[in-house]
């Protein structure tokens, strides 16, 4: 350590503080209320295109009839429960969770689900940005009245 700087102990600053319990403990208290963030099943989100995207979620051990897709307004949400009824006791190791989920996705209004597959134990979302036709460029015609002298009755006001 270079001569004439402080050493700083980061561990030992609850030790040598005074006053500060009560932030750390705002602190604490703020961090225990966030919302959990789910992490089962995990999942990716993929780009597949410009407009083409793919949610990928890892279901191994859910059957197609142990899943539900819903999507209302503009919230697609993926619920999956077991039915599987083996005796938990005659495991000897169980790694492979097989709980109840619910797992929901915002989507934005021009964004439609296309199709759903189940696939070697990955629910596969398919999705696909529209344009609806009244936001899609159009051309506009300018129409030609033949009427070669300018108008100026919509420029000034008429008077009585």
């Amino acid at each position: 350590m270079p001569p004439n700087v402080p050493f700083f102990d980061p561990f030992s600053f609850g030790k040598t503080s005074v006053g500060f319990d009560t932030i750390l403990k705002r602190f604490q208290e703020f961090g225990e209320n966030l919302p959990k963030i789910p992490t089962y099943p995990p999942y990716n989100i993929k780009k597949v295109d410009e407009n083409k995207y793919t949610i990928e979620i890892a279901v191994a051990g859910f059957g197609k009839n142990e899943l539900e897709l819903e999507l209302q307004e503009g919230v697609l949400t993926i619920k999956g429960s077991s039915q599987l009824t083996e005796d938990v006791e005659n495991y000897i190791f169980k790694g492979i969770a097989d709980r109840a989920f619910t797992r929901k996705f915002n989507l934005a209004d021009a964004i439609e689900v296309k199709n759903a597959e189940l696939i070697n134990g990955m629910l596969k979302i398919w999705l696909e940005r529209f344009t609806p036709e009244e936001k899609k460029a159009k051309k506009i015609n300018i129409n030609d009245t033949g009427d070669t002298v300018s108008k100026k009755e919509f420029l000034t006001e008429k008077t009585k």
